[in-house]
């Protein structure tokens, strides 16, 4: 028994193309998901590629899929995690996401990557004005680890008006 997809496009073959569907489903209902992170998923569950692609094709067409919806909700979800552009940027690319405007994500978001990279730094980092710069390199390998550009921390160094002790 065959189903076809909702715009009629390939037939679906029972056995494996509808098992895959089901389990695309389940995924998509917990959560965004990538193109590549469902192949993924389901190559672990010993899917192949065309009953895969053709699925997952479907599931996009018809609005289920989406790689800009999954990519808008994971930057979010990092940026309130308080990471920075390039490591969220890196980590898109991880998933799937090559070609994907971070910036447009902040400006919904109502911040800057600025104010983003100070309200880190002070929850992290509470109310100490002067360091020594053995601490301070200590705080910048944090803040470049979490994503931020070398610019972004010393531009925050200059914005904080920390002064640095020998």
């Amino acid at each position: 028994m065959t189903t076809s997809s909702r715009r009629g496009r390939l037939p679906l073959n029972s056995s494996s193309e509808a098992e895959i569907r089901k389990i695309c489903l389940q995924l998509l209902a917990r959560r965004e998901h990538s193109r590549r992170e469902l192949q993924q998923k389901l190559r672990g569950r010993g899917f192949a590629g065309d009953d895969m692609r053709r699925v997952i094709d479907d599931l996009a067409e018809n609005g289920w899929q989406s790689d800009r919806r999954f990519a808008e909700s994971y930057a979010r979800q990092r940026m309130e995690k308080g990471y920075g552009p390039l490591r969220i940027g890196n980590e898109l690319r991880q998933r799937g996401i090559e070609d994907f405007d971070l910036d447009g994500v902040m400006e919904q978001l109502a911040e800057s990557w600025d104010e983003l990279l100070d309200r880190l730094y002070a929850r992290k980092f509470p109310g100490q004005k002067a360091m020594k710069h053995r601490e301070w390199a200590r705080r910048s390998r944090f803040l470049l680890q979490r994503g931020f550009g070398g610019e972004a921390v010393k531009a925050l160094l200059q914005r904080l008006a920390i002064t640095l002790e020998p």
